[in-house]
């Protein structure tokens, strides 16, 4: 598959002895460092993009279209990857603009891209598409890349990272991280079943439920099978998809009590900064399974950082 190299592999892995003591009685914790990837202040969308977008390069595309909210990390990430390659972006995203745009949406527009706002979620589809039939009618070559880049090439982006992962360690017992359009979840459970790892990976949702999530991150592992050229039956069996949704409060963005001393906790414990939306949700789920005693003294547990930082920022 082509694939661009803007993830500078492999990003780091990390103990978190203090955070550990802090939880009293605890396995041992590790961090995978998404984060830092150096590209578009990172995250864990520029993985996914290395290949969607090596796809559009490969298709002859000159404008990248997504979505997302107001400050969506995928949508900065896509304005970041079009900058690279010298194509435009337009993002279309929901919410309300800003007066003077901060985070993700003044990188937005310092990137260059095209901002279209909608009024709502379910508005964003029919509105890329919109797009992509008038710019092709104009004789440009537009690339539509769904939310999150949660699709089966794009999920591939982390079954690669899960090969990394083990190069750098043994396979964990369990890996935590957010999950919310589902592409990160089915790339990490597709690449622990092709390599026959039993570790547990647990998506903490940010904002949909339990079902809904692993009905889609089960439909993105099943359409990997032709991405990957693998046996479907390599894919079948294996890590099971969890998606633990009773961390996400309120709803998708909003804080909850166990959220914010997840990022106080990480920041003054480990120097390690976590965003409001998505990794400080799955932070307090796994402080809260550590408290609970749901891990053994002798396991290893894995959070991958997933980033969204700039969002601290907004």
């Amino acid at each position: 598959m082509p694939i661009l190299p803007l993830v500078a592999a492999p990003t780091p892995v990390e103990p978190l002895h203090r955070l550990a003591a802090a939880l009293g009685r605890s396995p041992g914790l590790f961090v995978k460092r998404d984060d830092a990837i150096p590209f578009g202040f990172g995250g864990n969308k520029v993985r996914k993009l290395a290949l969607v977008a090596a796809k559009a390069k490969t298709d002859g595309a000159d404008t990248l279209i997504t979505a997302g909210g107001v400050q969506s990390n995928h949508a900065r990430a896509t304005a970041a990857t079009a900058a690279k390659l010298g194509m435009h972006a337009i993002l279309v995203a929901n919410g309300t603009p800003q007066a003077k745009p901060s985070a993700n949406a003044l990188l937005d527009r310092l990137l260059g891209a095209e901002v279209v706002h909608v009024l709502s979620r379910e508005a964003r589809g029919p509105k890329m598409d919109e797009i992509a039939e008038r710019l092709r009618t104009a004789g440009r070559r537009p690339f539509v890349i769904p939310v999150g880049a949660s699709t089966p090439l794009g999920a591939a982006g982390f079954a690669l990272a899960v090969a990394e992962l083990v190069d750098q360690m043994h396979a964990p017992d369990v890996i935590v991280h957010s999950t919310s359009s589902g592409g990160t979840q089915a790339g990490l459970v597709a690449g622990c079943r092709l390599l026959g790892l039993k570790t547990r990976v647990i998506g903490v949702s940010a904002d949909a439920s339990s079902a809904s999530l692993q009905n889609e991150v089960a439909a993105i592992v099943d359409g990997m099978v032709d991405v990957l050229g693998v046996d479907r039956r390599l894919l079948a069996e294996g890590t099971a998809i969890e998606v633990d949704d009773a961390f996400v409060g309120d709803g998708y963005g909003i804080p909850t009590a166990a959220s914010t001393e997840a990022v106080e906790l990480c920041a003054r414990s480990e120097a390690l900064f976590l965003d409001p939306t998505y990794t400080a949700k799955a932070m307090a789920g796994l402080m809260a399974y550590v408290r609970q005693q749901q891990f053994t003294a002798d396991q290893t547990v894995l959070f991958w950082h997933t980033g969204g930082q700039v969002a601290l920022f907004a």
